[in-house]
């Protein structure tokens, strides 16, 4: 079985992740969306409400499973069987970011793949910082996040839906 691990924090889950999701699944047997724990962010939502956003947003991929983990990314790699990570890039930014954590991990796990898909050009602004922002101050983010999600930001931060 092909299967590919697809990690964030998902602080919210985002039309660009839904994006990437949805792409990754269709080239493998089992995508696992696991969401993690960045104790280097504030998180907006817990561990299990994020979760639950992601498993809302992707409910209708059946080869695709929700985690949520709290460690090391090559732990959950290892424990799911994976073949290579998934990250979606927006920018050059994102390309170098995310070309040094696959090296970090590779040292700590040789078999660590990782497979950048970019981005929609369309959805190349999301990203959960800009939701948790627009939603504070008011705005419509029906445009950056899944329904699935909307009422729950809006909810917990404001924003219309």
């Amino acid at each position: 079985m092909f299967v590919l691990l697809y990690p964030g924090s998902f602080d919210p889950f985002t039309l660009g992740h839904l994006d990437v999701a949805q792409r990754a699944a269709r080239l493998c047997d089992r995508l696992v969306v696991a969401v993690l724990d960045n104790r280097g962010k504030k998180a907006s939502f817990s561990l299990g409400e994020r979760a639950g956003m992601a498993a809302d947003s992707l409910a209708d991929l059946p080869n695709v499973d929700v985690v949520v983990h709290d460690g090391l990314l090559v732990d959950v790699f290892r424990r799911t069987g994976a073949r290579a990570v998934v990250r979606g890039i927006r920018s050059e930014s994102d390309f170098r970011l995310e070309a040094e954590l696959a090296a970090a991990n590779r040292i700590l796990e040789p078999a660590f793949e990782t497979l950048l898909l970019p981005c929609r050009m369309d959805l190349a602004y999301i990203s959960s910082t800009i939701v948790r922002e627009v939603a504070s101050l008011g705005g419509d983010i029906s445009g950056m996040v899944p329904a699935a999600v909307r009422e729950r930001v809006v909810r917990r931060l404001g924003g219309t839906t």
